[in-house]
């Protein structure tokens, strides 16, 4: 058998697999998937920002999913982006009425997403929070961080992770703009770089 010498890691051409996107924008994004929330459901919030890189310039071409719990802290079991009809098989997606708890939304052509929720109940010794996955070009596996919102002090003073970033606790705290919408900008790397998490 003779072995063929491919050469090092160096010749070998980057391919598909290799990062993140922007692949993943074909197939991953579904119509309504900011819409978590339904708009006439009380209670409800939007949150916006821009995903940024680390020259603070938008990522067009980025997606951003969220989860979170219902205001009571429970889980929604709602069958959400992935209802599917029973006799043809095509995909229903939401069906306008119940809370599903998750969402995927691509970034505009100026970086920008937003998505309509609730806002999320306290679960366990956490300050309640949105948990986010960001998909983006360049990255070599998505990126895990959370957005707290302002308003209960108390809550985020004890949450065991905002006192272990110290003063970096702010890029994960949304801005309160009133009406019930919040700004959150996601930096992906650089100067005001938001916190990421390590899952093991």
């Amino acid at each position: 058998m003779t072995k063929t010498d491919t050469g090092g890691p160096e010749s070998v051409p980057p391919t598909p697999s290799h990062t993140v996107g922007p692949f993943y924008g074909y197939a991953l994004p579904f119509r309504g998937g900011e819409e978590i929330a339904p708009l006439a459901h009380p209670g409800t919030i939007t949150v916006h920002g821009h995903v940024l890189d680390g020259e603070g310039g938008p990522l067009p071409d980025a997606f951003v999913e969220l989860w979170g719990p219902a205001p009571d802290g429970t889980v929604a079991q709602a069958d959400g982006s992935m209802r599917r009809d029973p006799a043809t098989g095509g995909q229903l997606g939401r069906n306008g009425v119940e809370f599903t708890g998750w969402g995927r939304i691509p970034t505009d052509a100026g970086g920008h997403w937003y998505a309509r929720t609730l806002r999320p109940g306290a679960r366990g010794r956490s300050a309640p929070y949105l948990s986010v996955c960001v998909f983006a070009r360049g990255l070599l596996v998505h990126l895990f961080t959370r957005i707290y919102l302002p308003g209960d002090g108390t809550a985020l003073a004890a949450d065991p992770l905002l006192s272990r970033v110290g003063e970096r606790r702010d890029t994960l705290i949304a801005r309160d703009e009133g009406n019930d919408t919040y700004r959150f900008d996601i930096r992906l790397q650089g100067e005001g770089e938001t916190v990421f998490l390590e899952f093991q």
